[in-house]
């Protein structure tokens, strides 16, 4: 839920709004004299909304995810279970298995593979 509030009432009310921002995901836009000056949000919200700006920043993601769509709509898919097979021993490990590390420090090292072109 996004509330606006002057800077005043963000100063009394600091603890709570950074606390609902963190487990509620509130959004809160602090003004000053009426203008809108600053906003507090989840660090969750805040690091996806880098990332995604980090994504549409980058022409060669952009034309993948763009051709990774038309190939959905085109029917160019591949069940799981045939890539894996395919694959064979080059998978290291189940992507889908919980117990292989945090999926965020996968997606993160993925990322930078990607972002560097390998």
């Amino acid at each position: 839920m996004i509330q606006t509030l002057p800077i005043t009432k963000a100063r009394e009310e600091l603890t709570n709004l950074v606390d609902n921002a963190k487990r509620k995901l509130d959004e809160y836009i602090i003004t000053v004299n009426g203008s809108p000056a600053a906003v507090i949000i989840s660090v969750a919200e805040y690091e996806s909304w880098k990332e995604t700006n980090e994504i549409l920043s980058n022409p060669f993601l952009m034309e993948s995810i763009k051709k990774g769509e038309a190939d959905v709509k085109l029917g160019k898919l591949y069940d799981w279970n045939d890539v894996r097979r395919e694959l064979g021993g080059y998978l290291l490990h189940d992507v889908s298995d919980k117990n292989y590390g945090s999926s965020k420090k996968r997606a993160k090292r993925h990322k930078k593979r990607i972002l560097r072109g390998d």
